[in-house]
């Protein structure tokens, strides 16, 4: 019996391939003679790099950067065959680099992001990959593009010399992107994004994504989150002016609180599905020959599971090739049922409303139970 696990990271506790590695441990255990194959994915967030890194035999580098609140910290990024970079913007600016005690959206900032394809730059790449997932900003990318040479004035206009944040945005009166920085001919950013939503409106960055970016535990500020929506509004309306591109409802700008539609309107970047771009560029399709089921997995599996992430994606690929896929759930949210037409077959490492591991330990043991327990069931294609 051939097995694929392709699992995506848990979210500050497991990479993909730490969390594939468990899952295949536990079926290896049940069934000895399982030939199992550990695929590290990804859909643009956390993961990203090693992922591409590890399948196409690319080199890990180093950028010194700063972190979402400022703080100086070394961001890994890939160096790709063909001449392609990687990059991971939550390697710099992303949620689990900020204390829980200090996460508050309206003053982080995408500086970081901004340093790490500078970084990439010096390697005169003919592509640079940008995975926007695990956010701790809802900017517009605005901090990475000050990092990048854009010009940003207020009303009066003074240039803005401050980090943009999600919190400040309506000082910026105009935008000049004369000076930024001049990408190489040939030179393309592709921006890999693990949502759809658009950056304005109920469904955009701030009032979809906002509330997940403050305090874990405690509601999020109502006044805030109205704030962060308006004041992306705001920077939409300037762009539009100064720029003459619309990224108000454009599809998976709102991706890392605004960072996609941000990177587009600077720099003509492309937005494309994060999943996808990244289980075509390692050849996922091929490795599927044969297999008679696939195991991938999840943090947490909830309404946005089926908009974009890993699981659903990994999921739609075996489903065309006839072959049973079961997604392995850290924990399960609203919307679940949404996704249960994803899969064959859902296994809970916790009851519905408990919050997910906690610790690298806790959630490697949360896998191996949950496999063990269904091991008979998924190697006897009775999964459910």
């Amino acid at each position: 019996m051939k097995i694929v696990v392709a699992s995506d990271s848990f979210k500050g506790t497991l990479s993909s391939k730490q969390a594939g590695e468990a899952i295949a441990a536990a079926l290896r255990r049940a069934h000895r003679a399982a030939r199992v194959r550990v695929v590290p994915v990804a859909d643009g967030g956390e993961g990203t790099v090693e992922a591409l890194v590890t399948a196409l035999r690319g080199t890990n580098r180093r950028a010194r950067v700063c972190g979402p609140l400022g703080e100086p910290r070394t961001a890994r990024f890939g160096l790709l065959p063909h001449r392609v970079c990687v990059i991971e913007m939550a390697a710099s600016s992303g949620l689990t680099l900020v204390p829980d005690r200090l996460r508050d959206p309206m003053r982080t900032t995408t500086r970081g992001t901004g340093g790490q394809i500078l970084r990439a730059l010096t390697f005169r790449p003919r592509e640079i990959l940008i995975g926007v997932g695990g956010s701790a900003t809802v900017d517009g990318g605005c901090g990475a593009a000050q990092a990048l040479g854009v010009s940003f004035f207020d009303r009066a206009g003074r240039l803005i010399t401050c980090d943009l944040c999600g919190g400040n945005l309506t000082q910026i009166g105009r935008i000049d992107v004369s000076r930024s920085v001049a990408l190489d001919a040939g030179c393309r950013l592709t921006v890999l994004c693990d949502v759809t939503n658009p950056l304005c409106g109920p469904d955009g960055a701030a009032r979809v994504f906002g509330p997940q970016k403050f305090r874990a535990g405690r509601p999020a500020p109502k006044k805030k989150l109205a704030q962060l929506s308006a004041n992306l509004n705001h920077l939409a309306g300037v762009i539009e002016r100064d720029l003459g591109v619309d990224v108000a409802a454009l599809p998976r700008g709102g991706a890392a609180g605004g960072l996609a539609a941000g990177l587009h309107a600077y720099f003509g970047a492309e937005l494309v599905g994060g999943v996808d771009a990244v289980l075509d560029r390692i050849g996922f399709d091929r490795l599927l020959d044969n297999a008679d089921l696939v195991v991938t997995g999840e943090g947490r599996v909830d309404a946005q599971t089926a908009r974009g992430k890993t699981a659903a994606g990994i999921a739609a690929r075996a489903r065309s090739r006839g072959i049973r896929c079961v997604c392995v759930a850290g924990a399960v949210g609203p919307g679940i049922d949404e996704c249960r037409g994803l899969f064959d077959g859902v296994l809970w490492c916790t009851q519905p409303g408990d919050a997910p591991p906690k610790t690298a330990q806790s959630a490697r043991a949360a896998l191996t139970r949950a496999v063990t327990r269904a091991a008979d069931d998924l190697l006897n294609q009775r999964a459910r």
